[in-house]
This record gives structure tokens, C-alpha cells and sequence, in this order.
């Protein structure tokens, strides 16, 4: 064996993990716009005990060139994918690379060999892992910093998964809206037209004392929302309510809504202040130095991610998205955060679209999922 022969290692052990997990700052040495993750968050992700694992199976691989780590990736089978879209296929995640078409070549071709062995007959991604997490390869605007739970990566990616033989199958799109492109009378008066229309129609903000029975509405919406969404996976119980509890600190009940059709819960839109403001600064780790540094850098956050926002079917396209939609920016604005994103949104999701970009919203940032026959 030389010292430039490249070769793979599948994760066995807490030291594979820890070297897989710690990659990133590798490849994001000096870029400005990176966003370090928490290390005991992804420490989570891949444990046994994670709520996607009850559904799902992830192998990790490590691609080392003369003992030197050069790239990362997984290997995600989602068995409830599979069954809700009778379709065999597979996925790969949590990519990472350094600028080298070998080592992402190596990385790639593992993966779908490793899927094909297990019957699977595509390969999409990068999901981490599903659509219910991080997912999709940015390819334009590298010259911001991403929102909360949203992707970041090189300029040099897209190349190397298309260079090995990915194809586009959906965009994802990120919209940027602030204060001063507001059209608050032109809203107000839609807003006025709706509930004139719709005379059962009304929002309310979350309730943090009764977050478990807020939480069981949520579910209940979700799932029946989303169902008809490209690349949707139901969520289970378990992980509904695993990212219910990383979430609810940084919560703000002003900026989670519910609609309701009179007694009936029948949509709800969930912002939250844009938390990687913080994590910029904490370099993974949230010791008492990390604390301190926490507390200082969340009073200076004036961005929030419009996340999830979902009307059961029975009541969509009657205004109600557009309703959650300005009155999350309303109530945002009136609690300090003048500006927001909106992500993501579908490519073909053309309603939501229109209506973001009738309060003012600029599509900025686009997010890519690849795949291709194994």
C-alpha cells in the first residue's frame, strides 16, 4: 500500500464515529459562512436510540487516503419510504468531501453498491436522513450563511455528484422576506377579504402549558397535510416528539400558529428564531464557556425560519396558508424579528409560491435533490 492509495472504512466504533462526525470542520476551515453543528447533536443522530433508526437502517463510511480522513458519507435505507411510496429506493446523506473526484467517486459508488446488495433499486439524496431532517445539496448563493436546520456545502459539490452520475429529480427553494418589502396594507386588506369569506376562520398562537396537547394537534395536521407532498415520509410518534423536545427551548409561542375552521384545529405554521446566529459562534460545543457565549449571541438574532407550515386537505387553497403566512410576520415583526426565511418550498408548489412572493418574499437560495437508477 503508498501513502496516496485511497481506500473506505465503514464506521464500527465510537473513535470512526467521533473521526466521521468531526470531518466537516476539515473540509469548512476558514469558510465564513459555515455553520458548525452541535457535536452531542449529531452524536444523537447516530445512535442506536435515534427515532429514525426504529424505521430505518444507516451504515457510515469514511474515505481515507494515506491514513488521512478525505470524505464522508451514509447509506440511508427508510423502510417507511419505501412502504408509503412502493418504491425502491435508497439514500445517501450526510456527504462531505474534500475537492477531489476520486474520493467522491469511491464515496458514491459504495453507497450504491451497498443499497443495490439490499434490493434497492435507486439512489436519491443527499438526505440526512430524511425529508424530515436536513436534506437536498445546495447550488447557488454559497456566499450566506444557511438558517436553522437548513444545508450549507461548498460551490464544488454539485459537480462532483453530477461528474459521477446524479441527476436533478426536485428542487427546494428558500425565500427571504423582511420588514421593509411588507406590503402590510395590501395584506391587511387580503387578510380582511379572507376572514370576510371565511367567517369561521381563526388563528391563535401555541400555548407552552399545554404543550402536549399542542403537540398531538400538530401531529394530527402534519400527517394529513403534507401526505400528498413529494418526498414525504409520515413521522412517528417518536420522532415528533424528539423534535418537539430539542426544539421547545428555543421556542417563541408568539410565532407558532394554529388555524381553526370554529372548534376545529385545521392548520399550523411553526417559525423559530434562527438559532444558527449562536451556533456560529460555539464551534459544536455548549460547555459553561459555550453557555455564556449562547445567552449573549441569541440577543443579537432578528431572523426567523418559517419551517413547517401545513392546512389539512379538506381546507387548502380557501386562504388559510396565506392567513398563517402574514400572521407569522406580523406577530414576528411585533416581537423583534424583522426578517425571515421561508424554506423550503417545493419546486412545484406553485400556490405557495405565488403567496409568499405576494407578501413581498425573494426567492434566494436553491436546494437540490439528486438520484439515479443502482
Amino acid at each position: 500500500m503508498t501513502a496516496q492509495e485511497l481506500t473506505l472504512q465503514e464506521v464500527k466504533n465510537r473513535h470512526d464515529l467521533m473521526t466521521f462526525i468531526q470531518f466537516p470542520w476539515k473540509v469548512y476551515q476558514g469558510n465564513p459562512y459555515w455553520v458548525p453543528p452541535l457535536i452531542k447533536d449529531q452524536i444523537q443522530k447516530f445512535s442506536p436510540q435515534s427515532p429514525f433508526l426504529s424505521h430505518g437502517e444507516m451504515a457510515l463510511f469514511l474515505a481515507r487516503r494515506g491514513g488521512e480522513t478525505v470524505g464522508r458519507i451514509a447509506g440511508i435505507i427508510d423502510h417507511h419510504y419505501i412502504q408509503f411510496h412502493q418504491e425502491k429506493v435508497g439514500f445517501f446523506g450526510f456527504f462531505e468531501s474534500m475537492e477531489d473526484a476520486d474520493v467522491a467517486r469511491l464515496l458514491l459508488s459504495s453507497v450504491a453498491a451497498w443499497l443495490r446488495e439490499r434490493g434497492m433499486e435507486k439512489m436519491a439524496g443527499p438526505m440526512n436522513p430524511s425529508t424530515n431532517d436536513e436534506c437536498g445539496l445546495l447550488i447557488d448563493a454559497f456566499d450566506s450563511s444557511p438558517c436553522l436546520m437548513m444545508p450549507y456545502n461548498p460551490p464544488y459539490y454539485p459537480a462532483l455528484l453530477e461528474d459521477w452520475g446524479l441527476h436533478k429529480v426536485m428542487d427546494l427553494y428558500a425565500y427571504w422576506l423582511e420588514k421593509t418589502v411588507f406590503n402590510y396594507d395590501r395584506l391587511e386588506r387580503i387578510t380582511g377579504r379572507i376572514l370576510k369569506r371565511e367567517p369561521e376562520l381563526s388563528v391563535r398562537p401555541l400555548n407552552l402549558r399545554r404543550f402536549d396537547e399542542e403537540l398531538k394537534t400538530i401531529k394530527d395536521i402534519y400527517n394529513n397535510s403534507w401526505s400528498k407532498n413529494w418526498g414525504f415520509v409520515p413521522m412517528t410518534e417518536e420522532e415528533i416528539d424528539d423534535l418537539a423536545k430539542n426544539l421547545k427551548p428555543i421556542i417563541v409561542p408568539e410565532i407558532v400558529l394554529f388555524a381553526y375552521w370554529g372548534e376545529t384545529p385545521i392548520g399550523f405554521s411553526a417559525a423559530l428564531p434562527d438559532y444558527n446566529v449562536v451556533l456560529k459562534h460555539l464551534d459544536g460545543k455548549l460547555g459553561l464557556l459555550g453557555s455564556i457565549k449562547f445567552l449573549y449571541f441569541a440577543r443579537k438574532i432578528k431572523t426567523v425560519r418559517i419551517m413547517l407550515l401545513g392546512v389539512k386537505h379538506s381546507f387548502q387553497k380557501r386562504g388559510v396558508e396565506g392567513l398563517l403566512y402574514i400572521e407569522t410576520f406580523k406577530r414576528g415583526t411585533r416581537k423583534g424579528y424583522p426578517q425571515g426565511e421561508c424554506s423550503w418550498i417545493l419546486e412545484n408548489n406553485l400556490l405557495m409560491q405565488h403567496g409568499i412572493e405576494a407578501m413581498g418574499g425573494k426567492r434566494y437560495k436553491t436546494y437540490r435533490i439528486y438520484e439515479t437508477r443502482i
